[in-house]
Formats: structure tokens, sequence, C-alpha cells
């Protein structure tokens, strides 16, 4: 027998992949007309060798940084998100020049550039290319700056692909979205050494966090990121994200040297944590609403609190609900909440990257890895699945699963 390789190319080609506020946006690779599919297919064969030389390279050294951080488990689940969470996002230039990163809403509604898509996917980004961050952002940020979104806090989305028209979604995240842009614009602000993006958006952030500092300690009637669980009131994972967001802004204004500013609202945030301990507390755990005795939930919006070295929120609190979420695991992992056996895989990741140490950590993941494993459903990984039984529950293909890559992202953060 003759041993023979060799490869099969596909390309997928549009001539305008994005209409923007109704500006029709040619694909990244083509974003000045002087290219075709055809002349992108040679290129690749031209550097077919020397592409997956570099692939290869990349995929062992992501593999060896994920089990280091996570274990072997860890890694595979990694290597399972890695495709998936670049494929659920289109590429394209803004009118401006900047790069706008769009993520799809799979498998669900269909929005474009969801801001609470963006903020479990971001880890991944923040971790390889932290332009592309900015792309999640950008066109939220334009939304409120120049094409007509007027509200004290971000929109939801910038409408349903591929028409980025503006937002389609119906009815608002308030607390949600205003968090989600303070943190990730912190975080960025950490990872890049400096506060430049920040900067550009300064009006439009100091909005949002006023908006979180009158409404974000105790959340009225509305949806979190996890709107299949429909509006409630009270959500104290929905508060904490508030609250760090508000801490985000204290981050962002003393790094421009607005140094009233960061006092005011480092000192905001402090005392809202303080009440959110007293108002949460339920004995040995905390609650899923601040109403509600005897209900729990995972406070996956805490781990930023750990990730960027704010120390809002005491340590005793993690020290407390960490042994108490080991205590309701399943067979294929934490329930998202008490409510529903249900869970979301990437805010296990999150969660788990606030555990005290590496065996800790693997206690929450390897349920999710039996999960994968021997799940019946043959489908693009799902990110919302059940935790007594191998079947998701909804949602596949989404670009979420970039937040598997968080705890990878810590070691990088606290250099």
């Amino acid at each position: 027998m003759k041993e023979a390789d060799g490869y099969i190319m596909f390309a997928y080609d549009d001539e305008y992949s994005i209409q923007y506020f109704g500006q029709n946006l040619r694909p990244y690779w083509n974003r000045d007309a002087d290219s075709s599919i055809e002349k992108q297919i040679t290129a690749a064969a031209t550097d077919y060798d020397k592409i997956m030389k570099e692939t290869a390279e990349f995929d062992k050294k992501m593999l060896a940084e994920a089990a280091e951080v996570g274990g072997e488990e860890y890694a595979a689940l990694c290597a399972l998100a890695y495709r998936q969470a670049i494929a659920a996002h289109k590429l394209v230039e803004a009118p401006d020049g900047e790069i706008l990163w769009f993520s799809k809403e799979n498998f669900s509604n269909g929005s474009i550039g969801t801001v609470d898509i963006t903020y479990p996917s971001a880890p991944m980004f923040l971790l390889y290319n932290p332009e592309l961050v900015k792309g999640l952002m950008n066109h939220i940020f334009d939304y409120s700056e120049q094409y007509g979104w007027v509200k004290p806090f971000p929109a939801h989305d910038v409408g349903t692909y591929p028409l980025a028209n503006g937002q389609t979604y119906g009815g608002d995240m308030p607390v949600e979205e205003g968090g989600n842009m303070l943190i990730l614009t912190a975080v960025l602000a950490k990872m890049e050494g400096n506060a430049d993006y920040a900067a550009k958006h300064w009006p439009v952030l100091t909005t949002w966090a006023k908006y979180l500092a009158e409404y974000g300690l105790d959340p009225e009637n509305q949806l979190c990121t996890d709107d299949f669980a429909g509006h409630f009131a009270h959500n104290a994972n929905l508060s904490v994200k508030a609250i760090l967001g508000l801490e985000s802004y204290s981050y962002l204004a003393k790094m421009l040297g607005k140094d009233d500013a960061a006092a005011k609202y480092d000192s905001m945030a402090r005392e809202m944590a303080a009440k959110w301990e007293q108002m949460a507390n339920d004995g040995d755990h905390y609650r899923l609403t601040f109403d509600k005795e005897g209900t729990w939930s995972q406070k996956y919006n805490m781990v930023w609190d750990k990730l960027m070295d704010y120390n809002v929120f005491p340590d005793s609190i993690m020290k407390k609900e960490i042994p108490y979420y080991l205590s309701k695991q399943n067979v294929y992992g934490l329930p998202l909440d008490n409510r529903e056996t249900y869970t979301k895989t990437d805010w296990i990741m999150w969660t788990a990257t606030m555990a005290p140490d590496k065996d800790t950590f693997r206690r929450f993941i390897s349920p999710v890895y039996k999960f994968m494993n021997e799940t019946r459903n043959r489908v693009p990984m799902s990110d919302w699945v059940y935790t007594d039984k191998a079947d998701q529950r909804g949602f596949q293909a989404r670009a979420v699963v970039g937040g598997y890559f968080i705890k990878m992202l810590e070691p990088k953060m606290n250099k």
C-alpha cells in the first residue's frame, strides 16, 4: 500500500457580510474590495505547509497551558470550544476603520452583537487577541454615541443577523448590559496596561455607571443574561455584576488620573458589597434573590473580583459558596440555581475559577467533561444542558463557550 496525503479546500464567499446602520460592509478579508475568493483560496494553498505548522504548534501550546492550570479534562473542553467560539462571529471593518467582531445568537433568536453573548465569550479573546474584544464592544459604543440609542444603559443588541441597524430584541437588560460593558472595558484596560480605549468612551461609560449606582444594588423585575429563566427581581448575582461594574469604573477612573471619581465609585461599590452580604446571606450560602430564603444560585459574576484583584467582596463569601455548590452537584454538573436541574456550562467554568485550588476546580469540571462524552445529542456543543441526564436543554454552536478559557486567563491577569 502506498502512502499519500493531500487536502480538499472549501471556501465561503459573500459580497457583503453585514448591514451596519444602513451601510453595507464587506467581509474583512475583502474590506477594500481588492481581493476575491479565488485569490484567498490560492493564498491559503500557497501557505498550506506554513499554516499547518503554526496551527499544530498553537494546538500543542494551548493544550499544555490549559492542562497546567486546570487538568487534562479542562484542556479537552477548551479544545472543543476554541473553533466554535470563533466560528460564531463575523469580522468586518466599520465605516470609521474600527473592527467589528459580531456575534450571532446561534440557535436562539438570531440577534447580532449581543452584549450578554460578548460577556461570556470574551475570556478567550482577552487571552489571545484583545483587539477582538474591542471589536465585540465597538458597535455598542457606536450605537450610544452616534446611532440614536439614548437610554442610560447599553443596548442588548444591534439587530438581527446580518442586519445591524438597531436593537430588535423585545426588551432591555439594563443592569446586565451596563455591568457587562463596564467590567469588560476594565478587564481590557488591565490586559493592555492602559485605559486609552475607556478614555475614548468616557462620557457614555459615566452614564452607565450612574445608572448602576442608582438601580444596581437591588435590581427591579428584569431579565439577566439567563433570560430563558424569565424576569425576576432582587437577583443577587445580577447585583454582584452591578457592584463590580461600579468598581470597574473606579478602576478605569484611577488609570485615567480621575482620582475623585475613582474614590467616589470605589467607596460606593464597597458600601454596596457590604449591604449585599447582609441581604443575600442565607446561613451556609447566599440566596438566588434577596427576598427568598432557602434559595441559591451560582454567583459566577463574582469571578472578576478575584481576577481583577478588586477585593470588594470578602473572601468568606466564596469560602462558604464553593463547598455549598459542591453539595448541589449532579452527575453532569452544577445546576444554575435551585429552580431547575439545567445549567450553563460556561458559567460553571467561571464559578469553578473561584475555587481555592486546582483539585477543587477539577471537581466542577469533571461532570461537564462527562456530559460532553456521554451526551446522546450529536450536535455542535451545547452550553445549556441538564445536569441529571445527558441531554441538552437548548442552544448549540454558540460563542459563549469562549468563556471556558477564563481559567487560562487567570495566570495572565495575575502576572
